[in-house]
């Protein structure tokens, strides 16, 4: 059964964020809460902890996972950005996106699309993913925490600790997160594409 911490949503308590962090290195698989529902999250590059994540979301190959960034310049160790696209991302970081981006050598090729090499990033705003993100000082490897054949993610944390809790090494409860998803905008080309409908105003990458 995973560890079950709970976190204040506006004033994380050092002291677990440092406990969770340290499960996070140690291999384990963390639920934790984001601007748009929970998330599953791990080290990144760990392959028994992306495996674990596949399986518990029923995932193929060809998902793309996403790199939880804490900015804009740790986005671009990982990910290739023109001025262009930097300017999107200035302007809609922190906030409910997930970007896909090409990837630069950096990113692990077990968390790659087989054929595209693209890979999502996104800069969540949330005071308990910021701090795990300080923490951690570097990405962590993350998917939305959508059960296999629903379409919301899960947002109340007991529940998932009753449904998951055997299969996580923690579930971190900071309160309710909202019910949409985020969107998702393809940046690999202009003009964005969007791919997902969710939380985030689309207005400003539709043509």
């Amino acid at each position: 059964m995973s560890q079950f911490f709970q976190i204040h949503p506006d004033n994380p308590q050092k002291r677990l964020i440092d406990q969770a962090v340290q499960i996070i290195r140690d291999g384990g698989v963390i639920a934790y809460p984001t601007d748009s529902g929970y998330a599953l999250g791990c080290h990144l590059g760990d392959k028994k902890a992306v495996e674990r994540i596949k399986w518990l979301r029923d995932l193929d190959d060809k998902h793309n996972f996403t790199l939880v960034c804490s900015d804009l310049s740790e986005i671009g160790t990982y990910a290739k950005v023109d001025n262009a696209v930097f300017r999107l991302l200035k302007a809609h970081t922190p906030g409910p996106y997930t970007f896909i981006l090409q990837a630069t050598t950096e990113v692990p090729r077990l968390l790659l699309h087989p054929k595209r090499r693209s890979i999502g990033v996104r800069v969540p705003d949330h005071q308990i993913t910021r701090a795990l993100l300080d923490a951690l000082g570097e990405p962590l490897m993350s998917v939305t925490l959508i059960p296999d054949g629903e379409e919301l993610p899960m947002t109340d944390a007991e529940e998932i600790r009753d449904r998951f809790g055997a299969h996580l090494a923690l579930v971190i409860d900071g309160g309710a997160c909202h019910l949409e998803p985020t969107s998702v905008v393809d940046l690999r080309e202009l003009p964005p594409k969007v791919v997902r409908e969710g939380r985030g105003d689309l207005a400003p990458f539709e043509s």
